[in-house]
């Protein structure tokens, strides 16, 4: 896990150099001070030479101007090196996330999602700016500090460092206990994340109940849990922080009663004594460093355990080594001995077969859980198939690279999902880099021009989260303008106009059959009379595929179509 923290430092070697070089500078310096303060009281006093003092003073304030420039330098530019390692972590996890399936979203919660983005990886960039230099400047200053002691005076160094042992055992415990916390807090705070995330984002079905009261009890239960975590936390922390400043202050504390005793006994000289207690803070305050340590490190690690343990999760659909790109689908389907279970082991489909003829619009219909949206979705891989084959134009999707296949796979579905900006930028998204003519046309043909122009800002308008200032017609002009943009050549409209009043959703209808003219069209519908003019009808249930025909010929066959035809219809 070390050797996998240290990889992150690759890409800003020179930044982490100069961080070090400075520290270590630094730390240097701080131990001159006590040694020229013991020659100025020992050897210069007793001269009364004043000049020489204020040379030596002179010397001092120049070593502290430059001691200033390299505390800059490691406090800006090692933050600097943390945030840059914080980032790539982050831009790591995000592409990991955009690797996942639906199967992975389907069992997680976006707040969790959010929280390993974030609040994870704080603490992190603590504990990759301060975390080399820290360790090494604390091991290098006790080492000197000591040294330097224990040639004023071995048996007063050595009665000065008795405490440290114990010290050093206090540390190695509450660190790992303090892990074992913090790990605890970070799961506390997903679930906190999730909860906010969910509430704030239900708020409106909140103030509809009126389950105001309701939301605000399940808030206040998770926010007390997280509480309870954190305040587990620092009850750790006191106790570490409270002994081992009872212990460094015996440090001091010794230093005094054991120097002033030689002192007396005329073992070492004043300034040996005065360079001594200046050395014993010295040798104190990195310790002191290692209780801020135990406060940020064990978040860090914590953090960093939970960022490798996500990205150790591998995505159930990846590309073959030998996958290729395809420039152009023209739609042939084929779905040989499909078989398909989720996760929980719940199976959809066994053994499904189905052929689909470019330029052919399929329309899939059958009660709610029957797979027809499954279906669907085992073709652009948002699933993977247990058994069996899918294949577009006799290539098997599972050899073309997903980026390639979904390029060519265009989905408008009932519950349209906008980005926050523009209705530009969210039509804009169906092809980066579109011209205004390529919008404006794709606006056009999607029967949006009319909302656009009666918007304030024309294309300009802010919609709003999730398009929350559009109406439900107006989300899937938005959505068709996107698909016309994309101009794939196989398309699936997932209830595309199921949510949408009549008048509404004879608009959108002759939207998406401009849309779907010349496409393969695989189109999934509760409302029948949507799908008279499909090329074939499949009905979809438990068993798998049932019916496949025309509306006229499924109505004469008098089976389960006509039953799900009448019961809308009589």
């Amino acid at each position: 896990m070390l050797k996998r923290f240290i990889s992150y430092y690759k890409p800003y070697r020179a930044l982490f150099i100069l961080d070090f070089s400075c520290a270590i500078i630094a730390a240097i310096l701080e131990l001159s001070f006590p040694v020229i303060v013991n020659q100025v009281i020992d050897k210069i006093m007793p001269t009364g030479n004043l000049r020489l003092i204020f040379m030596v003073s002179a010397m001092l304030l120049f070593f502290y101007i430059i001691n200033t420039v390299f505390q800059y330098i490691v406090v800006y530019f090692g933050h600097k090196l943390g945030t840059n390692i914080e980032t790539d972590m982050r831009n790591e996890l995000f592409r990991h996330f955009q690797k996942q399936p639906f199967s992975f979203y389907d069992n997680q919660k976006t707040g969790k999602l959010m929280s390993r983005l974030t609040t994870d990886l704080f603490e992190i960039s603590e504990v990759a700016h301060h975390g080399p230099e820290d360790i090494f400047i604390t091991i290098m200053t006790l080492v000197g500090s000591f040294t330097l002691m224990y040639n004023i005076h071995s048996s007063l160094a050595l009665a000065t460092a008795v405490i440290v042992p114990f010290i050093t055992l206090a540390l190695a415990f509450f660190n790992k206990k303090m892990t074992r916390v913090n790990t605890q807090i970070y799961e506390n705070l997903g679930e906190f994340n999730a909860g906010i995330e969910a509430s704030v984002s239900g708020i409106r079905v909140t103030q509809a109940f009126a389950n105001e009261e309701y939301e605000q009890q399940r808030f206040s239960k998770l926010n007390q849990l997280y509480r309870q975590s954190k305040l587990a936390f620092y009850k750790t922390m006191a106790v570490s922080s409270s002994y081992n400043y009872f212990l460094i202050r015996l440090i001091s504390l010794f230093a005094l009663l054991f120097g002033s005793y030689y002192v007396i006994q005329g073992e070492i000289t004043n300034g040996n004594f005065v360079g001594f207690i200046l050395l014993s803070n010295v040798f104190a305050r990195p310790i002191e460093k290692i209780n801020a340590m135990l406060e940020s490190y064990p978040k860090g690690f914590a953090g960093f355990k939970r960022f490798t343990e996500e990205l150790d999760k591998k995505p159930a659909i990846e590309d073959k080594k030998e996958a290729k790109e395809v420039d152009y689908l023209a739609g042939d389907i084929s779905y040989q001995n499909v078989s398909f279970s989720y996760d929980d082991g719940t199976e959809v489909f066994n053994q499904l077969n189905l052929e689909i003829k470019r330029g052919e619009t399929i329309a899939f219909v059958g009660p709610s859980g029957a797979g027809k949206t499954t279906l669907c979705h085992l073709l652009p891989r948002f699933y993977e198939i247990d058994s069996g084959s899918i294949q577009i134009d006799g290539h098997s999707i599972q050899d073309i690279k997903m980026s390639s296949l979904r390029q060519q796979i265009g989905i408008v579905q009932q519950d349209v999902f906008l980005f926050p900006g523009s209705i530009k930028e969210n039509v804009a998204y169906g092809k980066l880099g579109a011209t205004e003519e390529e919008i404006e046309r794709a606006v056009e043909l999607a029967h949006l021009s009319k909302v656009v122009s009666d918007m304030p800002d024309g294309l300009e308008t802010i919609i709003g989260e999730r398009g929350v200032k559009l109406s439900g017609g107006q989300k899937q002009r938005v959505a068709i303008a996107r698909m016309f943009l994309k101009n794939p050549p196989i398309l699936i409209l997932d209830e595309a106009t199921s949510a949408l009043d009549t008048e509404t959703e004879k608009v959108i209808q002759e939207s998406l059959m401009s849309l779907s003219e010349g496409r393969t069209t695989l189109m999934i519908a509760h409302r029948l009379a949507t799908i008279k003019h499909a090329t074939r009808i499949i009905v979809v249930d438990e068993a798998g595929i049932v019916e496949d025909g025309t509306h006229e010929a499924l109505i004469n066959q008098k089976g389960v179509y006509e039953k799900l035809y009448n019961a809308q219809f009589n």
